[in-house]
Order: structure tokens, then C-alpha cells, then sequence
């Protein structure tokens, strides 16, 4: 298996198929090391905030959904440096802006469910693909199909909101490739030393590409729509969380990893809803909904790949604030939402991982 230095498995080496206790242990409990997230984490927070705050500024704090899809482009490149670093961002900031173009028209639909869950589907197969041809990381689909599906979910768009919709998430995007830019560029201005950048397994994408990414397609395509539909068959409000939670678990390669991933969902889920609880119950400004946004992220970023667990407990509140903006909901809806359909989606990724764990297996 294709694996980077700090043990992840690589883009495409996810052919481990064992399930033993010790090594679900590890992956469950395991807490990386600091490695200068807290650059990463200030880029990020910066690439999220100030486009918000514009947008409060001008008075259409509405948009602020398509606004932090497209500053998803910052989350890219931490293992890159110069130019490899600019052009990872730059093709993960068309993708986030495609998939808020793509979700934005489908809410224009007198029905979207359906047409969100299978157009998400084909969209993750396809994302799925780009990540592992340029090795993004952080690897998978679950930003895009994010941007994507929480577009689609936007009520009352209309046709002529959607090129809006575009140019706010390509707005926010470029300036997120710009802060990441100039990271760099401040780096080599004081003559500080450069990280290096992981390197990539040529010889195995060569040689298993094609089994490997279909494997992935599958998955991926199978989790979002099963989550999906059996989100909409029960009737709860945003089913677009079960799909984006049903990938992750996909994304993090070896099926025991994957396992514990999902229960990261699971767990860290359920504490960032009752801290988010307590934050809405307080009724908080707009003003102060940015500020807290920003705390989250910066907290999300640091954490992310130390431990998926615990940084899901400021995804959460960061998700459910943005959503919030966007689009008020009661609490208690929202919420519980959540909690439900992040369970549904974890549980159908789980599943699909198991059930397709041989597909392909590569043989001795």
C-alpha cells in the first residue's frame, strides 16, 4: 500500500481489507502530532471569515452558505509548498465553485431531493476521480459533495440566483488561494525554510489506477445514495448530511480506519450538537455567528488531523452557524437533524466499506 510519511494511507493505496481490534483501537484513539496546524488553521480561518464579513457588511449575509463552500479551497495544499501548493488549490477552487453552480441549479427544481441525492452521487464518483489524479489532501469528496449538496438544499433559489450563487463561492475561493499564496511568499520573503511536499506514488497509480478508482466510484456513489434516500424515505429535513457523513469513512482508506472514522462522525457529532445547542439557544447576532464561525474553523483545522473525532466537535457548530445564516431553521429541527442523519450516514458508509471491502483485492 502507497502510504505518506505520517502513516496515512496514500490517494489510492486502500486495499487493506483486515478488520483486528488492535488496529481499530489505534485508529480510534490515535492523536497525531501538532505539526504546524496552527498556520494552516489561521489561513483557513482568515479564508472563511473575511468573506462573510463582507457579506454582512453589504447586507446579504443570505449567501453566506455559497460564500464558506467556496473557502474550501484553503483547506488544500498543507502538504504542498509553492506551486504545487497554488495549482491544488486552484483546481479544488473550481471544483468547490462548480459544485455550488451544479447545486445551486438543482434547488431551482420544484423537487430537488431526488435529483440532489443521485446528481450528488455521480458528482462524488466524479470528484473522487480528481482527487486521486492530482493526490489532493485532504483526499476524497466530502468538501465538494458538501458544497454541492448544501446548495442544493438552499430553499427558495431561483434561476437567477444561481449565477449569483457562483460568483459569491468563486469571490471567496479566489481570495482563499490568494491567502494561501501569500502565505508561501511571506515564507520565502524572510528566508524561512520550506516544508517539503509528501511525495506521491507514481508507480502505483500506474499500475492500479483505473481498479482503484472504480472501487472508489462505487463506494462513494453507493453511500450517497443509499444515506440519501433512506434520509428522504424517513422524512427528515436535510438529507444532504447523511450523504456528506456517508462518505467519510471512505476517505480514510483502510476499512479499520474507515470504521473508526465513521464513529468519529458518530461521537464528535453528538457533542458539537450540544455545544451548538448552547450557542443558538443564546440567540446570538450575526456579527457574533461570524466571530463564533471563525473560532470553530480555526479549532476544526487544528485538530482535523490529529484526531477526526474531536475536531468534528467544532465542525459541527460550524456547519449548523453557516446553515443557520443562511437559511434560519428552528433549533430544535436543526439539531436534531443533525444528530440523525450524521448517525444514518455514518452507518451506510460503515456498511458499504464492509461490503465492498474485496472488491478487487489485489492478489499475491
Amino acid at each position: 500500500m502507497a502510504r505518506r510519511r505520517d502513516g496515512a494511507p496514500g490517494a489510492l493505496g486502500d486495499t487493506a481489507v483486515a478488520v483486528s481490534a488492535p488496529g481499530f483501537r489505534e485508529a480510534l484513539l490515535a492523536f497525531g502530532p501538532h505539526d504546524g496546524a496552527h498556520r494552516v488553521a489561521l489561513r483557513v480561518m482568515l479564508s472563511t471569515v473575511a468573506p462573510l464579513l463582507v457579506l454582512l457588511a453589504i447586507g446579504r449575509i443570505e449567501l453566506a452558505a455559497f460564500a464558506a463552500f467556496g473557502s474550501f479551497a484553503a483547506l488544500y495544499g498543507r502538504n504542498r509548498v509553492h506551486l504545487p501548493r497554488l495549482v491544488m488549490q486552484l483546481t479544488a477552487a473550481a471544483v468547490m465553485v462548480a459544485a455550488v453552480a451544479l447545486g445551486a441549479l438543482v434547488a431551482t427544481l420544484p423537487e430537488p431531493a431526488w435529483a440532489m441525492v443521485l446528481g450528488g452521487a455521480a458528482f462524488a464518483g466524479l470528484v473522487s476521480v480528481i482527487s486521486d489524479a492530482e493526490d489532493w489532501h485532504p483526499p476524497g469528496v466530502l468538501f465538494a459533495l458538501f458544497a454541492f449538496s448544501g446548495s442544493a438544499s438552499i430553499p427558495s433559489v431561483g434561476l437567477s440566483d444561481v449565477g449569483i450563487a457562483a460568483l459569491v463561492a468563486a469571490c471567496a475561493a479566489a481570495f482563499a488561494v490568494l491567502v494561501g499564496t501569500a502565505g508561501t511568499a511571506l515564507r520565502v520573503a524572510r528566508g524561512l525554510p520550506q516544508a517539503e511536499a509528501l511525495p506521491v506514488d507514481r508507480d502505483y497509480r500506474l499500475r492500479d489506477r483505473h481498479r482503484v478508482q472504480l472501487r472508489r466510484v462505487g463506494r462513494y456513489a453507493a453511500s450517497v445514495v443509499l444515506a440519501g434516500g433512506l434520509a428522504i424515505v424517513l422524512g427528515i429535513g436535510h438529507p444532504y448530511w447523511a450523504m456528506v457523513s456517508a462518505v467519510v469513512p471512505h476517505a480514510a482508506g483502510a476499512v479499520t480506519a474507515g470504521i473508526a472514522r465513521g464513529i468519529h462522525r458518530i461521537l464528535g457529532t453528538a457533542v458539537g450538537v450540544l455545544l451548538a445547542a448552547g450557542v443558538l439557544a443564546l440567540d446570538p447576532g450575526d456579527l457574533l455567528i461570524v466571530a463564533l464561525m471563525g473560532a470553530a474553523v480555526f479549532g476544526a483545522e487544528l485538530l482535523i488531523g490529529r484526531n477526526y473525532g474531536i475536531a468534528m466537535v467544532f465542525v459541527t457548530p460550524l456547519a449548523l452557524l453557516a446553515v443557520h445564516l443562511a437559511s434560519p431553521t428552528p433549533v430544535e429541527v436543526l439539531l436534531v437533524d443533525r444528530l440523525l442523519e450524521s448517525i444514518i450516514g455514518a452507518l451506510v458508509g460503515i456498511a458499504v466499506g464492509l461490503a465492498t471491502a474485496r472488491w478487487w483485492t489485489r492478489r499475491p
